[in-house]
């Protein structure tokens, strides 16, 4: 994964593999930092996601394999990235607020975060669960403190990413996953309300939009301008789902399959910073993540979408592939990271 700071000036980039965050300079494209995650109690260390808070004040690092949720403390003007020891949760051992084990087979059965989406005020950070539930934890604690507790049946498997229009911060989850290889959902949380006072799956969520169906798989998610729609990527089965963020209804799906891809696979999207298109990472036909039943793409690349009416319509206009062939010939191209550098006045 990649993310931009707030100020566009700095490149974060996650690495699965072997556990790194790397920093580096936007303007130059040169290395400032690499910082090694914690290894977890099973020696696993993973980064899936680390994303820059909106205040530049720290990075959250979901630790996927490790079952860590960290946090790396910033100093961009000083170029100062510090793995804070003592913010840490241990997913895996920790205990709720209500007194409940943080992983338990009913409740959240396998506590590898997947995604940190981090609210305006930089304050809440919604953390998704591979195996079903999610923690809002506030980061600005030491340690950083859960205020908020939803179990597997509030919030299913393989949350990704989520994004916040208005008062409603926006999650999804889907599939990917052997125990879940299907689903699609779409949840609306209040960004307010959180205390370790309350009980658990309190405040609660708003189901937006829920679909079982084979082949459904909730992943990549922007807001278009003005945050008047919000779009979901079903990287399953090749469409936009379109979500009026005044109302909370459907209001259209876009399909992507055609002329330019018989199967795009839709992984991340990403606004272009005038709004009049989208950007969209798409899948190869050997993925280095996820079950191939969700994430096997015939032209892996960068898609573009050409946004109409205000964000309710788009128009799947153009593709930029890439390819990466091996020695056997075999192609391995399989794009996942998607962000976008604003332009710097």
């Amino acid at each position: 994964m990649i993310a931009m700071n707030a100020s566009q000036t700095r490149a974060i980039v996650s690495f699965v593999s072997t556990g790194h965050v790397l920093i580096i300079d936007a303007a130059s494209r040169q290395p400032i930092e690499c910082i090694g995650t914690t290894a977890g109690a099973n020696g696993a260390r993973q980064v899936h996601f680390a994303i820059p808070s909106p205040d530049e004040t720290f990075i959250a690092v979901a630790n996927q394999n490790g079952k860590l949720f960290e946090r790396i403390d910033t100093n961009y003007a000083t170029n100062s990235f510090v793995l804070n020891a003592q913010a840490l949760i241990n997913l895996a051992t920790c205990t709720t607020p209500n007194g409940a084990p943080c992983e338990a087979p009913n409740l959240r059965p396998d506590n590898a975060p997947i995604c940190p989406i981090i609210d305006a005020t930089s304050r809440y950070v919604f953390v998704t669960l591979r195996g079903g539930g999610l923690f809002v934890v506030d980061a600005t604690r030491t340690p950083m403190q859960i205020v908020a507790e939803y179990d597997i049946q509030t919030v299913h498997p393989n949350g990704c990413l989520g994004a916040q229009a208005g008062d409603q911060m926006y999650v999804d989850s889907g599939g990917g996953t052997a125990s879940h290889l299907f689903g699609a959902d779409i949840y609306a949380f209040p960004v307010t309300g959180f205390s370790p006072a309350n009980p658990p799956n309190v405040p609660a969520p708003k189901v937006v939009l829920s679909d079982p169906t084979a082949e459904a798989d909730a992943h990549g998610a922007t807001l278009t301008k003005h945050q008047r729609y919000l779009w979901v990527a079903d990287r399953g089965r090749n469409f936009i789902w379109v979500i009026d963020t005044q109302t909370d209804r459907l209001e259209n799906t876009i399909a992507l399959y055609g002329t330019l891809s018989a199967d795009p696979t839709p992984d991340l999207l990403a606004l272009s910073p005038n709004g009049s298109h989208v950007f969209m990472s798409l899948r190869g036909p050997n993925p280095l993540t996820a079950d191939p039943h969700v994430s096997t793409g015939s032209t892996p690349g960068v898609g573009v979408i050409k946004v109409h009416q205000g964000g309710r319509s788009g128009t799947f206009e153009a593709l930029a592939t890439v390819t990466n062939i091996d020695a056997g010939g075999v192609e391995r191209a399989d794009v996942h990271a998607l962000t976008i550098r604003y332009p710097l006045r």
